[in-house]
Formats: C-alpha cells, structure tokens, sequence
C-alpha cells in the first residue's frame, strides 16, 4: 500500500478594515482568487512559511495573530491538502506589489465581491477560512511546536 502524503499548505486571511487581501492567479488557463498561500518548505515553521508565502505573492510584511484552523481538503482522489489558515489585521491597506510572476496581481476585496467571485475560488477553503474567522474561530500560533535537528 502506498504512503499517504497530503500537501502541506498555509494560507493567510489578511484584513483591513472591511477589506480582504487575494491574490489572482492563472491556473489551466482560468483566473482563480485565493488568499496568499503556498507549500510549506523543508526546515521552515509554517508560521515562517506563511509569512514568506504572503511576502512572495503580495509584497507585504505581516505578522499573523491566530491560526484559525487546520483544514483537510481532497481537490481529487490524488491531490490532497492539509492546509494551515493563519489570520492577519493590518491598520492600513498597504499597496500590494506581489513578488511571485505566477501571482497576476494582489487586491483587496470585500466579503461581498469576494462571495461574487465563488465559482473563480480556487477552493471552497479561501471562503470558508474567512468565515470561520469571522465566526471567531481563532487559536494561538504556538498551537503549533515547530522543532528541528
């Protein structure tokens, strides 16, 4: 029987005021919405790998307060994600200037504009972790004991 391996991933949900800050991406030809997210990387906490991720793909420094939930989400029978949505409030909507060519561009988006967007999403997560989060849904970051040799 073959190993199970999700990929780790970590997302962002980055607001000020009443907005939210996505990223817009091409996947297969189609624009797709999500918030700042990526792989988590060998020798890298995923506190750091969330950090870096917002950093490459928005060109903007944060540093999340909550992490508001561990999400299992199978895209296919092959592809699964084991992603870490961590939560950040900025007091000033900061010009994004995303670091990553494969990032289109960043903006920020109202929850209303951002519903609007549900069939681009690039999973029903980028909705659901800002709902959670407005539901309260928060734990602290050390939740998490990153250790390495």
């Amino acid at each position: 029987m073959q190993r199970y391996k999700p990929n780790v991933t970590v997302a962002c949900v980055i607001k000020c005021q009443d907005k939210y800050l996505m990223v817009e991406e091409l996947i297969e030809g189609e624009l797709r919405y999500n918030q700042p997210a990526g792989h988590l990387e060998a020798n890298e906490s995923l506190l750091d790998a969330c950090i870096r991720e917002v950093y490459e793909e928005t060109g903007v420094n944060v540093n999340p307060t909550s992490l508001i939930g561990i999400y299992q989400f199978a895209a296919t029978n092959e592809l699964t994600f084991l992603r870490f949505s961590y939560f950040a409030e900025l007091a000033t909507q900061l010009t994004p200037l995303p670091q990553d060519p494969a990032i289109n561009r960043a903006l920020w988006l109202s929850l209303t504009e951002i519903k609007a967007l549900k069939l681009q999403l690039r999973s029903p997560l980028v909705l659901q972790c800002i709902e959670d989060q407005l539901s309260g849904k928060q734990f602290s970051t050390d939740v998490v004991n990153s250790q390495f040799l």
